[in-house]
């Protein structure tokens, strides 16, 4: 096979898993009663921590009224809360409740989990390193051409 045909394939495969990975998260959400989009800007509070509407906007995209309803969904499924800031009233932090988003998501998740971890078992340690430093690379090309979308 040569480079082209490898390139071309793999291309394929990703295009693939990435169409794939959003029609298994959609079904997730669809399950837990939020949208895909909620599902994912949820796990996002969670793994970067609170923020203002303004910070989440521009890390997102969305508009300060697409964020006011992200927020009036998630706290009416008491997935995230507003918390003013103790120092400045006037600022207000969306913080995601944790504790609430593992209770409802964490079971639509345990099959996928438990298959991706006997995959992961059948590389080897040097493989997986491979797979990771791909992964994060191609993350950090996405962040960057989604800075230049941004413009």
């Amino acid at each position: 096979m040569n480079k082209s045909t490898g390139t071309d394939s793999f291309k394929a495969a990703s295009r693939k898993y990435s169409d794939t990975s959003i029609l298994m998260h959609e079904a997730i959400s669809r399950k837990a009663g939020l949208s895909g989009t909620d599902h994912k800007y949820l796990g996002l509070l969670i793994q970067e921590g609170p923020m203002t509407a303004g910070e989440l906007s521009q890390r997102t995209g969305l508009t300060g009224g697409a964020i006011t309803g992200l927020m009036d969904r998630l706290e009416k499924k008491k997935l995230a809360k507003r918390e003013f800031d103790k120092e400045d009233r006037r600022k207000v932090f969306i913080v995601a409740n944790e504790a609430n988003a593992m209770k409802l998501l964490a079971p639509l998740f345990k099959e996928l989990q438990q298959k991706t971890a006997k995959l992961l078992n059948s590389y080897s340690d040097k493989e997986i390193e491979i797979i990771k430093k791909y992964m994060l690379d191609a993350t950090e090309v996405m962040n960057e051409v989604l800075e230049n979308l941004k413009k």
